[in-house]
């Protein structure tokens, strides 16, 4: 599917099916149509009273007035309540859509985003995608029917002054479409790029602050974030003024088309041919068509704004996955569809928990970072992975956890996991990050999301079990608020919440990602020691990755990344006949020469 084809089906998901848009658009209609009536029925109550006529002939006028008043305020009502309803449950699917389509990238697969661009298209452009039935296709649709039935009922009264009439539209609809494309069109394409650009600056700059400010960089970006607000507001204020030159024309071109009907209507009533009443309504209806007309113009320029979000949206997730991200399967075994919550699998007895047989994994774009990878893990085991920087050892655990994918074979409880959804697999298989994501929340939810079930008693025990009882009891319990990204907790602290919801997931194998990053010297041996001591009875693995010694007394086996494989860490002796052998080898090769 081409960009442009992706857009178009956005913009087809933005706008709701027809039995939900259509009340919204006949109420708008009626509205509009009680607006020219009424000041139509008003012009002709007023003229016809001025003659002093018996005041049974005004009555029909009179109650024509207070229906279209009533009328256009019911209508109006009615028109914004249904259409609305209808946008907003739209714009709910496009957004659950557009989310559903990102899941299956995350995390790996937008390692690559930014975050600012990312969020806008989320947030504001699918907001803007609103604007497509509410200020583009019902404002041109209503104002083609009551323009079409003021140019009739005109036409009716004085058959020259509905040509008039008729022509004034189309001079307006060709001036003003023309005047807002030269004025504001670039503008409203660049609008969304900008605002995108202006919130990653922003989130930059707020989620970087303490380096900014240590390094003295504080100044220059807020420069540069100047400078993108600055360019926003230019945008901007092209757009208002597209839309104020464009309001300055139709309003010039409303009052000539009444002009025009007053000079091909004065005649008429010299002449008896016309009353003056119908004189004032054939005058004053053009007013009244160009207040519906106005919204043409303007629904032309939100069409840009529109399509220019529904092409970012098309494009925020690629039409096929890259080869690096999996694709889920669905519990009948469909690609592409996410499946529902699994069972975890049991594996046989004697089967290892997960098997690695010659497994070669890579980053997005990037090289093969694991090749002729081999591992087992069963139950008891305490495995702990070192390795130099780059090493592939985050490949790995995205690897186990299906983030990324692979060649050769990986089986989990004896299946091969590619023939396993994705959330089968992290039935068995649980990551705690090298940096916990903590929510803005209390420690209840940010627990509760790995069991839903779990009660307040079970939290506390758990948080006991990692050796947060007392800190739990310091800080109020389970209401007490973490911040922002945990910005209220330690490093260590986050950690321990992350395994206390990994132990809660009860997780049959469980991965550690480098626990000890965030976390001082001094406490780094004693998480390590909590991890492989909690983790590691006879149900459960615990695969720990870290830079960090261990005690040997607490793991089964020390394994060492390097060259994309698993190896048991070489001895002193080992690295000594390396060495000698790799300064022996410029010799050799000089004395073959």
């Amino acid at each position: 599917m081409s960009d442009a084809e992706a857009t178009r089906r956005v913009l087809r998901l933005a706008q709701p099916p027809l039995r939900r848009f259509l009340p919204g658009v006949l109420f708008g209609a009626l509205s509009a149509l009680c607006a020219v009536g009424l000041l139509a029925t008003s012009a002709y109550l007023i003229t016809r009273a001025a003659e002093q006529p018996p005041i049974l002939y005004l009555m029909m006028a009179i109650v024509g007035v207070r229906a279209f008043a009533l009328g256009r305020a019911v209508f109006r009502y009615l028109e914004r309540l249904f259409s609305h309803d209808a946008s907003f449950r739209q714009l709910a699917e496009l957004r659950v859509g557009v989310l559903e389509r990102l899941l299956p990238l995350a995390p790996d697969g937008l390692a690559r985003s930014r975050r600012g661009d990312l969020l806008s298209r989320l947030v504001r452009d699918v907001d803007e995608l609103q604007d497509h039935p509410l200020r583009v296709v019902q404002p041109l649709v209503s104002a083609v029917l009551v323009c079409a039935a003021a140019v009739a009922l005109v036409w009716v009264l004085l058959p020259a002054a509905g040509i008039t009439l008729a022509i004034a539209l189309l001079l307006a609809a060709v001036i003003g479409t023309a005047a807002d494309t030269a004025v504001a069109a670039r503008a409203e394409r660049e609008v969304a790029p900008l605002r995108a650009r202006l919130a990653d600056l922003i989130l930059d700059l707020t989620g970087n602050l303490e380096v900014l400010t240590a390094y003295g960089a504080l100044d220059a970006e807020r420069a540069r974030l100047d400078r993108a607000d600055e360019r926003l507001r230019a945008a901007t204020l092209r757009l208002a003024a597209g839309a104020g030159v464009v309001g300055a024309l139709v309003s010039v071109i409303a009052g000539a088309a009444t002009i025009a009907a007053l000079l091909v209507g004065a005649p008429e009533v010299a002449a008896g041919g016309l009353s003056g009443p119908v004189l004032a309504v054939v005058a004053l209806v053009p007013i009244a068509v160009f207040e519906v007309f106005a919204a043409v113009p303007a629904a032309l320029g939100a069409w840009r704004r529109v399509r220019s979000s529904a092409q970012r949206i098309a494009t925020v997730v690629p039409q096929e996955l890259p080869p690096e991200i999996p694709a889920d399967i669905a519990a009948d075994g469909a690609a592409g569809a996410p499946a529902p919550r699994a069972e975890r699998i049991e594996p046989a007895p004697g089967t290892p928990l997960v098997s690695l047989r010659d497994v070669a994994a890579r980053w997005p774009g990037g090289e093969a970072v694991l090749h002729g990878l081999d591992l087992d893990l069963a139950a008891g085991d305490r495995v702990v992975v070192s390795g130099a920087s780059g090493a592939g050892k985050t490949t790995l655990a995205h690897v186990l956890v299906r983030f990324l994918d692979y060649s050769g074979s990986y089986r989990v409880g004896g299946v091969e996991a590619r023939e396993l959804a994705h959330d089968e697999v992290r039935r068995v298989v649980g990551l705690c990050e090298q940096s916990p994501y903590l929510f803005d929340s209390d420690i209840r939810q940010n627990l509760l999301f790995a069991r839903d079930t779990a009660s307040d008693e079970e939290l506390t025990a758990v948080l006991d079990r990692v050796g947060l009882g007392d800190w739990l009891a310091e800080r109020g319990g389970l209401d007490a608020t973490v911040g922002e990204r945990g910005q209220l907790v330690s490093g260590g602290q986050a950690q321990r919440i992350a395994l206390a919801r990994a132990l809660l997931a009860d997780f049959p194998v469980l991965v550690v990602d480098e626990p000890t990053a965030n976390v001082d010297a001094e406490r780094a041996e004693e998480l390590l020691r909590d991890i492989l001591a909690l983790g590691g009875d006879d149900a459960r693995a615990v695969l720990v990755i870290s830079h960090t010694e261990v005690p040997g007394e607490l793991v089964t086996r020390r394994l060492e990344l390097r060259g994309g494989g698993l190896f048991a860490p070489e001895t002193s002796d080992d690295a000594s006949l390396r060495r000698e052998a790799a300064a022996s080898a410029p010799r050799d090769a000089v004395a073959t020469r």
